[in-house]
């Protein structure tokens, strides 16, 4: 047996290949099929089954589309409802593998719907779990992203308490030697204490995973519940599309416009003022330069996640970057969470009609209260450290349905920890209010104040 992990380090996701004797079942595939076609190509193998752990909201599975080019079958509970051709997959369910069997594990918690899977090897020796978004290295799955989604809905403490049991009653009982292959690591927003390991034994976990220690339900419940991440705005749509199954991950890119290098005073084409403007270049470009009602969401490792908890599901948008090398890698990830179909039209950007303002971080130190300092970190992040004791908090994923909360009587100026954030959100609200309203990114002058703060 040998088991192939991939991952996607934009999604913080893994997927898996397990071989034996000529036959590949895939596991969580991610959108683009063809990493798991070239393995299968380098072993001379087949691939016969994908596996999905449950229907994931943060990316879109290529399960369908595997079927659809390899005849492999796919294998999910019976609780997912799905709506493309596949086979049941749960408690006292088993396939083979070549020399191998898969069995799978009925484990709720994440969603009403999780499994989890068990690979016994040639010797009928149980090797490994792959638990999807059950269990993770150092922490288990959220339990709160099930709620309005899916064929099967259910309140975040009733999944929490599933997952109690999941965890307790069904993985805790695996040999301490069982490798365990989670479906994220850390960066992923479907837990909130993900380790930077790719994997781990169940002994190992049970030693250090707080989830899988001697606690009451009621204590669980609580610790599982309490700081969970945002969650993004395509999560829903995601689990959806998932639940259906996706059309082809290459027709799917291969469908979007691009025009050549545009300026806003030579184009062929005529802008949609009420469609959106991603712009992903760098902020220092964005500033010199940008088409009025521009958001500035950088190429960055998390641009997908950002762009759908900014963005809404089905809403149309522009895409700007830097170069057409740039573009085409954007509408690959884009791909990965849905939204390539909202993508009206992707262009590079020479020249535009707007600049951003610089700010003078030296008027800060002076008199902060002479600005309206909006603070987008997220609410975890600003409970244990508060930067501006004036800032008013709203994160960045509720930023453009909250801008009317923000007073215009003095300058704003817009912060969060690295950068990233502030740029966007400066666009987000620079793009809302009049253009005579003062609007800065103050990335840089946040260290500055914070060094003065501790001086």
């Amino acid at each position: 047996m040998i088991i192939e992990q991939f991952e996607d380090k934009n999604l913080a996701h893994y997927s898996y290949a397990i071989f034996s004797d000529g036959e590949i079942a895939l596991i969580d595939p991610a959108r683009n099929p063809e990493p798991y076609y070239n393995f299968a190509k380098a072993h001379n193998a087949k691939i016969t089954s994908v596996i999905e752990t449950h229907p994931h909201a943060d990316f879109v599975s290529s399960h369908l589309e595997i079927h659809n080019y390899t005849s492999a079958t796919i294998y999910v509970s019976k609780l997912v409802g799905a709506e493309y051709p596949h086979q049941t997959f749960d408690d006292g369910d088993e396939i083979s593998i070549g020399k191998i069997k898969l069995k799978a594990i009925n484990t709720p918690g994440h969603s009403p719907d999780s499994i989890s899977i068990l690979a016994v090897d040639e010797q009928g020796v149980e090797q490994a779990v792959f638990t999807g978004d059950t269990l993770f290295i150092g922490d288990c799955g959220r339990p709160d992203l099930r709620e309005e989604a899916g064929a099967i809905t259910a309140s975040r403490s009733q999944l929490a308490k599933q997952m109690y049991h999941s965890l307790r009653d069904k993985l805790i009982a695996l040999p301490n030697h069982v490798m365990v292959y989670p479906a994220h690591g850390a960066g992923s927003l479907c837990g909130k204490g993900l380790s930077s390991q790719n994997s781990s034994t169940m002994g190992a976990e049970k030693i250090g995973n707080w989830s899988l220690q001697p606690l009451s339900e009621d204590d669980f419940v609580n610790q599982l519940l309490a700081d969970q991440p945002f969650i993004p705005k395509y999560f829903p749509f995601n689990v959806g599309i998932n639940k259906k199954g996706a059309t082809s991950f290459s027709s799917a890119v291969s469908s979007i416009e691009t025009r050549p290098p545009f300026t806003y005073t030579g184009c062929d084409f005529v802008l949609n003022k009420d469609v959106l403007i991603i712009d992903t270049r760098p902020q220092e470009k964005f500033k010199q330069s940008h088409l009025q009602n521009s958001i500035n969401l950088m190429d960055d490792v998390k641009f997908e996640t950002w762009l759908g908890s900014i963005v809404n599901p089905g809403e149309e948008f522009y895409l700007v970057a830097e170069s057409n090398e740039v573009i085409e890698q954007l509408l690959q990830r884009i791909a990965k969470i849905g939204y390539e179909s909202q993508v009206k039209t992707a262009f590079v950007l020479n020249l535009g009609d707007s600049e951003s303002p610089l700010f003078n971080s030296a008027l800060l130190l002076q008199n902060a209260d002479a600005f309206t300092i909006i603070d987008i970190r997220n609410y975890s992040e600003t409970k244990s450290d508060i930067i501006f004791s004036n800032a008013i908090n709203i994160p960045l994923h509720q930023l453009r349905e909250r801008v009317a909360e923000i007073p215009l009587d003095k300058p704003i100026l817009v912060h969060c920890a690295g950068g990233y954030r502030s740029a966007a959100g400066a666009s987000i609200i620079a793009s809302a209010v009049s253009s005579r309203q003062q609007v800065f990114d103050l990335s840089v002058a946040v260290n500055q104040f914070k060094h003065k703060a501790l001086a």
